[in-house]
């Protein structure tokens, strides 16, 4: 079965469960992330108090884990979140925004890495060499770097390390699971002008996680729903419209994504 169907199952798989994705995320892009899972047919919630978060990811499908807006509440309920989902088994996908800007950043991911299994690790390339043990420059929460500079053996390394799956998002995606590395070339360099799109291709990647397929088919479809997403948004836009209209048009791109935006843009090959 190629990753094309698997990604038909996962779609189908979606509207049949309505998965719920538990999010510990920051306040800059939780709004974006709720709606882009309810407009793929998912249902998500953003519960972070730590007094509650274990009852909550024992309901949930997935539980998707974001650094963005760090407190010492946030990352006692990471610790907390990521340790129950491990024990029912329920796939963790961690976004570590920022890793590489600020000790507390570095502190945080380093000891989520520790203390809990991850399923899938989405990151920028500046994010994900950051883990990985190299230098590189990270301005804000954006990567300076390209993926395609050593992004595929750095994937594969890192996913072996770690025995998950590692996506590193860019202009070209690159995901692998310690052995098959997969290149997406789906998305538009608008995507890159809003915030939040990293963040919500988390959440997609959780949702799609959250049906019960593989976590590197759910990384693929998540990833790959986006850059389509972002494909058919900007192709709608006019002369007179701008961003705003994108995010609107991005949103509207999900809610009616279908098997032929697969068939018709899906944009993937297997690297060797």
């Amino acid at each position: 079965m190629n990753c094309y169907n698997e990604i038909y199952i996962i779609l189908e798989k979606i509207k049949e469960k309505t998965p719920l994705v538990h999010h510990i995320t920051n306040y800059v892009t939780a709004n974006d992330c709720a709606n882009i899972v309810l407009a793929l047919g998912g249902s998500p919630v953003m519960a972070d108090d730590p007094k509650e978060v274990e009852e909550m990811v024992s309901i949930a499908s997935a539980l998707v884990l974001n650094t963005g807006t760090l407190n010492e509440r946030t990352i006692e309920s990471f610790i907390i979140a990521g340790k129950k989902a491990n024990k029912l088994g329920i796939p963790v996908i961690l976004d570590p925004v920022g890793v590489g800007a600020t000790n507390l950043r570095n502190k945080t991911v380093e000891k989520i890495l520790k203390e809990v299994k991850l399923s899938v690790l989405r990151g920028n390339m500046s994010e994900i060499k950051n883990i990985y043990g190299l230098n590189s420059l990270t301005k804000g929460v954006d990567s300076t770097d390209n993926p395609l500079n050593g992004g595929k053996e750095i994937s594969i390394s890192l996913a072996k390390q770690l025995n998950c799956i590692v996506a590193i998002t860019g202009s070209v995606d690159i995901i692998s699971d310690g052995k098959k590395v997969f290149y997406i070339k789906n998305g538009h360099e608008i995507l890159s002008k809003i915030t939040g799109t990293g963040c919500m291709s988390s959440s997609l990647i959780g949702l799609c996680c959250g049906t019960g397929k593989s976590p590197l088919y759910g990384a693929i479809a998540g990833i790959m729903i986006m850059g389509i997403a972002g494909e058919k948004a900007n192709k709608r836009l006019k002369n007179f419209e701008g961003l705003g209209s994108f995010k609107v048009y991005l949103l509207d791109a999900v809610s009616t994504f279908s098997q032929n935006d697969i068939k018709e843009r899906g944009n993937l090959c297997e690297i060797l």
